[in-house]
């Protein structure tokens, strides 16, 4: 499988840049400004996690040179779908448009003006930092005592075991994670349902209704990670928590020199008592446990595979590996042997996205189909994130080990409902087409 490259869409955008350099010159209060507004500010600005501010001229003229390099590379924001492969409609789509980009290359190559102060827009305000996404929530699950991350230590991943005290079945519409305390030290929270039947399996006990779990993962729910928001789940569609269900927080943790307490909310958007929606989600991976990446290599090939016994439609994908994770592809193989590529994104693992797909979008997959993941790791030198070219690489939950998977959301439909959904994609295709 041939992966775009990045230099390809730089030269795309060069060309652009240098079609419309006779035209009106570029400035940062007119043309720069409401870019970085809309697409760079919300972590870009004091508190937030990237390493500086965009919010005003004299805070990104020194970055001016740095901010090129990274918008051509398609590195920020944040975005790696492969632009020239599979679907390319997502209702969380942050990348930058061809525009845009030539736009803030042709101001930095311009020497970067100011412009005109009468002509920068207002500020953006922005809410609080842990701010819900998903609107308010019906119901916050917390852990009732402070997690304590000591000074000095090696990377660790506690189960916690949380009664949220539901008393009947409910169906979730939307749920986030925020961290409230601790955010530096936090890698990754990963949240599961734990039905009452599951069990559990106690290895202590912190405090009230709080339990530290050996192996108590449950059934996914939902993740925390740099860059991934909340999950909003269609109308008429989410995710059933049964009555008596307890929440597993599963938690990566790094010490940073300093003793740090964390602490993190997990918000439910519930659906109205007794309403049953028309679809039930389901949160899986496909991937491997089997990795075998050898001093060295560069492109190293792995591939999951999952049946879907029922039509579906698929909601996201959200590729998952650590350091030496160089890209991931999904693709559907069909009844009929015919093969579809999905969707491929470029990976780097400062940031974990989740790719989820427009509604008119979103794949529909018949019964029979096979969900085709493919991963490649890449342990060179030139890996830049690669802490050690020289060791072999397995399988393993810590980021110097390897993962390769993807996280998918989906839901069942029934024959009939498939059909009518896929005859009404069709028409919609026809009708768009004949417009052109």
């Amino acid at each position: 499988m041939r992966l775009t490259s990045i230099f390809a869409t730089a030269l795309a955008v060069i060309g652009i840049t240098a079609a419309s350099a006779a035209e009106t010159p570029v400035t940062f209060t007119k043309d720069v400004a409401p870019i970085l507004e809309a697409r760079c500010q919300i972590c870009h600005r004091a508190g937030q996690i990237a390493p500086m501010s965009l919010m005003t001229y004299q805070e990104a003229r020194p970055w001016a040179r740095s901010i090129r390099q990274k918008v051509l590379a398609r590195e920020m924001p944040p975005w790696f779908i492969d632009k020239n492969i599979g679907v390319q409609h997502f209702s969380n789509d942050v990348s930058l448009t061809d525009q845009e980009i030539a736009t803030i290359v042709q101001w930095v190559d311009a020497g970067a003006p100011e412009g005109n102060p009468s002509d920068m827009p207002p500020p953006r305000q922005f809410a609080d930092g842990q701010a819900w996404q998903i609107g308010n929530p019906d119901l916050i699950v917390t852990l009732s005592k402070d997690v304590v991350v000591k000074a000095k230590g090696p990377d660790w991943w506690p189960d916690i075991l949380v009664d949220p005290g539901l008393t009947e079945d409910r169906y979730i519409q939307a749920v986030q994670i925020i961290p409230t305390k601790g955010r530096p030290v936090i890698h990754h929270i990963r949240t599961s349902i734990v039905e009452p039947e599951a069990g559990t399996r106690h290895s202590g006990q912190l405090d009230g209704n709080v339990a530290l779990e050996v192996g108590e993962q449950g059934v996914f729910l939902n993740e925390y990670a740099i860059g991934k928001g909340g999950d909003v789940f269609r109308e008429g569609s989410g995710r059933l928590i049964k009555a008596g269900t307890k929440i597993n927080f599963q938690f990566h943790l790094h010490s940073s020199g300093t003793e740090t307490p964390i602490n993190v909310a997990l918000g439910l958007k519930l659906y109205p008592k007794q309403y049953v929606p028309h679809h039930v989600i389901t949160s899986l991976t496909v991937g491997v446990n089997d990795i075998d990446i050898r001093p060295h290599e560069t492109n190293v090939r792995s591939d999951g595979y999952m049946p879907l016994i029922k039509p579906a439609r698929l909601l996201s994908f959200q590729p998952h590996m650590h350091n030496r994770g160089k890209a991931e592809c999904l693709e559907a193989i069909y009844p009929n042997g015919k093969t579809e590529m999905l969707s491929c994104a470029h990976f780097l693992f400062n940031w974990h996205l989740n790719y989820v797909y427009a509604d008119d979008a979103a794949p529909l997959l018949p019964a029979g189909t096979i969900l085709h993941s493919i991963m490649w790791h890449d342990n060179s030198a030139e890996n830049k994130f690669n802490p050690d070219p020289d060791a072999q690489i397995t399988w393993g939950e810590r980021t110097i080990d390897e993962m390769g998977s993807a996280w998918l959301s989906y839901y069942y439909m029934s024959d009939e409902d498939f059909s009518k959904e896929l005859a009404a994609r069709k028409a919609k295709e026809r009708t768009l087409a004949s417009t052109r």
